[in-house]
């Protein structure tokens, strides 16, 4: 064989190379279109699912909303309560305030009688006053 020959034999190596390397690229792409094909068909099953799900967990988000709602406005409300609790024992700590201070005295002037009353009796009982010593 002379040079020639081996050139054209090199260069249906390289040919029937390249076209190996070409089936071997399209067989892997079918494949992957197999694989691909399959992921989506489970995607769309997922997809199905997951739009079957949607319309319930709404309508709880939806509940749940209302019942934080309606904390809210309670929560609002006992506020106000508790304001006007606050006010109302204000007022009867005023009060209080005010009737101890318009009863200390008239306790004290009540005990100072009773005191000046006592020594008075005894004025009268033994004829003489405490502060004599016998």
């Amino acid at each position: 064989m002379t040079t020639v020959d081996w050139i054209i034999v090199l260069d249906v190596g390289v040919g029937l190379g390249v076209l190996l390397v070409g089936v071997g690229v399209f067989i892997a792409g079918i494949a992957l279109a197999r694989t691909l094909g399959r992921v989506d068909m489970t995607l769309a099953v997922l997809d199905g699912q997951i739009e079957n799900l949607g319309k319930p967990i709404g309508e709880t988000l939806d509940h749940v909303g209302g019942i934080a709602d309606t904390a809210d406005q309670t929560l609002a409300r006992l506020g106000g309560v508790v304001g006007s609790l606050e006010g109302v024992a204000a007022s009867v700590s005023d009060t209080a305030d005010l009737i101890k201070g318009a009863l200390a005295p008239a306790i004290v002037n009540v005990g100072a009688t009773i005191s000046g009353v006592s020594a008075g009796l005894r004025r009268i009982v033994t004829g003489r006053t405490s502060s004599d010593g016998s």
